[in-house]
C-alpha cells in the first residue's frame, strides 16, 4: 500500500496532544460555530457524543499499536494450511486471523476502557452538563473543596479500572506462544484492488486525524474564529487569558525533562535489580507488582492520594505514637509533580527497560562475578550501552507523556507554579478557547520535535550498538 509510513506516522500524532486538544478541535468542527456544522452537519457535539468521538481519537494510537503487534505475529503455515484446505478469504479470516488476534483484540478493548473511563481532558471540555466520574472528582476537590466525596468518588473510579486490569492480567497468562523456531512470518501477495481499498481507508482515517488537529492550528492563527479570520499570532502572546499565559509552557518543559531524567534512571536501576539479581526474591515479586499497580491507577486518583499523604503533617500510630512526616516538604513544590509523573507513567516504562534486559544473556553478569569484576562496571561499561535505544525510548515516553498529561498534576501543582496542560483547562473555562489552542500547538509542536531529537540520537546509537555486537560476536 502506498504512503505507510505516512499514514503511521500520523496515526500516532494524537499521542502527542494533550486529550483537551482533542476536544477543542471537535468544538471547532462540531461547536455550535463549527465548521462542519455550519455546513449543516450536526452532532449535539456537547454531551456523550461529544465525549465519544474524542476518546475515539485519543485511544486510537494505543488500540492500533497494539493491534499491529499482534497481526505482525501471523504463522503464514497456518494461512497455506487453510487455503489447501479449499477455505475462502473469509474462512480464513474467521478460523485463523480472528483466533490468532483474540488476546489483541481484548486487550486493546481494555485499554481502551481504562484510558477513556479515567480521561479528564476530553470531558472537562466538551461533557457539557453530561458528568462522568472523571469531572466530578475535579467539581468536588476544585470546586466544592470536598475532599472526603472527591476520594469516595476516587474509589468508583478506581474499581472498574482495577477489574479490567486484572483481566487483562489474566488473559496474558492464558495465553499461548504463538512464534516457534518454525514460524514463517506473514507474506502479503500482489493485489491492486485490496491496496487501493486499504490506501483509501487509511487515507480517510489520517484525513480526519489531519483535520481534527490542523482545524486547531488554523483556529489558533487567525484573529476570531469564525468571524475574522486574518493571520495572527497574538493567541501565543497569551495576554489577557487565565492561566499565567506562556510561563506555564516553560515550567511544563522544565517538569517534563526533569521526569524524563528522573524516571529514566529510577526505572531502569530498577528493572536492573529486578532481572540481573537473583536475591530477595519475595521483595523483588512485591516489587514486580507494585512496578505494574499504577497501570490501574487514574491519574486523578494519584493526585487526589498524593494529597492526603504529603499534606499531612504527621502520622498517628497505635499506642499514641505519633510520626512526623518526613515528605511534607515536597507538598506545594514541583517536586511532587515529577513524583507524580514518574509513578503514574511508572508501568510501561518498566516493562519497556524489563524487556530489554531480557534481551541481554546473563553470562554477562556470570563471568564478570567470576573475573572478580564489581556489578556497578558491568552495569555502566555493557548493560547501559547495550540498551541505549531503549533508555532513550524510555526518557521519550516520560517526557512526552510529562507535557500532556492533566489528570496527575490537576490537584498538585503550586499556585505560583501551573503547567500548560492545567492552562489549558483554565483558559476553556473561562471561554478563551483560541488562546487554548494555541498552547495545545505548542504542546505538539514540542513534542514532536524532541521525537525528532530523539529518533535522529537513537538511530545512531543503533548503528554504533550494532556495529559494537558484531565485533564482539553477539
Amino acid at each position: 500500500m502506498p504512503l505507510r509510513s505516512f499514514f503511521r506516522h500520523v496515526i500516532f500524532l494524537p499521542l502527542f496532544a494533550p486529550t483537551m486538544m482533542h476536544g477543542i478541535g471537535m468544538v471547532y468542527l462540531f461547536g455550535n460555530k463549527g465548521l462542519l456544522t455550519a455546513l449543516g452537519l450536526r452532532v449535539g457535539l456537547y454531551g456523550p457524543v461529544g465525549i465519544i468521538l474524542s476518546e475515539i481519537v485519543y485511544t486510537f494510537p494505543q488500540a492500533f499499536l497494539i493491534l499491529l503487534i499482534s497481526l505482525s505475529t501471523s504463522d503464514y503455515r497456518l494461512y497455506e494450511a487453510a487455503e489447501s484446505l479449499g477455505a475462502d478469504s473469509l474462512r480464513k479470516f474467521r478460523t485463523v486471523t480472528l483466533p490468532g488476534v483474540k488476546y489483541g483484540l481484548a486487550n486493546a478493548f481494555i485499554v481502551s476502557f481504562i484510558l477513556a473511563f479515567t480521561d479528564f481532558g476530553a470531558p472537562k471540555v466538551v461533557g457539557g452538563n453530561y458528568n462522568v466520574l472523571a469531572t466530578d472528582i475535579y467539581k468536588q476537590v476544585i470546586g466544592q473543596q470536598n475532599f472526603s466525596m472527591g476520594a469516595t468518588v476516587g474509589i468508583l473510579l478506581l474499581l472498574p479500572a482495577v477489574v479490567a486490569f486484572c483481566v487483562e492480567q489474566y488473559m496474558r497468562r492464558q495465553q499461548g506462544g504463538v512464534i516457534n523456531a518454525r514460524s514463517v512470518p506473514y507474506r502479503v501477495r500482489p493485489d491492486k484492488m485490496r491496496d487501493a481499498v486499504a490506501f483509501l481507508y487509511c487515507g480517510s482515517v489520517a484525513f480526519c486525524i489531519v483535520g481534527l488537529l490542523g482545524v486547531v492550528v488554523f483556529a489558533a492563527l487567525v484573529k476570531v474564529w469564525p468571524y475574522t479570520l486574518s493571520p495572527t499570532l497574538d493567541h501565543f502572546s497569551f495576554r489577557y487569558v487565565a492561566g499565567n499565559g506562556l510561563e506555564t509552557y516553560l515550567n511544563s518543559i522544565a517538569v517534563a525533562a526533569a521526569s524524563a531524567v528522573a524516571g529514566t534512571l529510577f526505572v531502569f536501576c530498577a528493572a536492573y535489580l529486578f532481572e540481573k539479581t537473583r536475591r530477595f526474591s519475595p521483595a523483588r515479586r512485591v516489587g514486580r507488582f507494585l512496578a505494574l499497580l499504577p497501570l490501574a491507577l487514574p491519574g486523578l486518583v494519584i493526585g487526589l492520594a498524593y494529597i492526603f499523604f504529603f499534606n499531612r503533617t504527621v502520622f498517628p500510630l497505635p499506642g499514641g505514637i505519633v510520626l512526623p512526616n518526613p515528605f511534607r516538604g515536597l507538598y506545594g513544590s514541583a517536586a511532587i509533580l515529577v513524583l507524580a509523573n514518574v509513578v503514574h507513567f511508572l508501568s510501561v516504562a518498566f516493562l519497556t527497560a524489563t524487556t530489554a534486559l531480557r534481551k541481554l544473556d546473563d553470562e554477562f553478569e556470570q563471568v564478570g562475578e567470576s573475573l572478580g569484576v564489581p556489578f556497578y562496571r558491568i552495569f555502566t561499561a555493557v548493560t547501559v550501552p547495550m540498551c541505549l535505544p531503549a533508555i532513550f525510548e524510555i526518557a521519550l515516553y516520560f517526557f512526552v507523556n510529562a507535557m500532556v498529561t492533566i489528570s496527575a498534576v490537576v490537584f498538585l501543582y503550586p499556585p505560583g507554579f501551573k503547567l500548560a496542560s492545567v492552562a489549558i483547562v483554565n483558559m476553556t473555562d473561562a471561554g478563551d478557547i483560541a488562546p487554548a489552542a494555541a498552547m495545545s500547538v505548542l504542546i505538539v509542536l514540542t513534542n514532536i520535535a524532541v521525537r525528532a531529537v530523539f529518533e535522529g540520537v537513537t538511530g545512531s546509537v543503533r548503528r554504533r550498538t550494532a556495529v559494537w555486537m558484531r565485533s564482539e560476536g553477539v
